[in-house]
């Protein structure tokens, strides 16, 4: 005959680690909900055309411009960073000074 065996009653100390480590995972939670940047809403448009000073001041703070970077430094998705070193390019603001294959460095001039 096979035998209806149901789980087996855990010690109290392994319960109670479990529980600590809950309570440890939901503070962690809680604490990167409140670490999170705003970013801009899906779907709007995002422009720095008359704001290229202040543009410049948030990038010249990194080491390397890199896309992702400047999408940090911006808080803005890496697609709008993309955009905004183009146009900061074609203007004469920036310059490339290395990377390869759209991984490029750039430098305020």
């Amino acid at each position: 005959m096979i035998g209806m065996g149901g789980t087996k009653k855990r010690p109290l100390a392994s319960m109670e680690k479990e529980q600590k480590k809950e309570d440890e995972s939901e503070q962690k939670k809680k604490e990167q909900k409140g670490k999170q940047t705003k970013r801009a809403a899906p779907g709007t448009r995002v422009t720095f055309a008359s704001k290229d000073e202040d543009t410049l001041k948030a990038l010249k703070e990194s080491k390397a411009i890199t896309v992702y970077a400047a999408a940090r430094a911006l808080g803005v998705k890496a697609s709008v960073a993309v955009s905004t070193l183009r146009e900061l390019e074609s203007k004469g603001l920036i310059q490339k000074v290395g990377g390869f294959s759209g991984h490029y460095v750039y430098k305020v001039i």
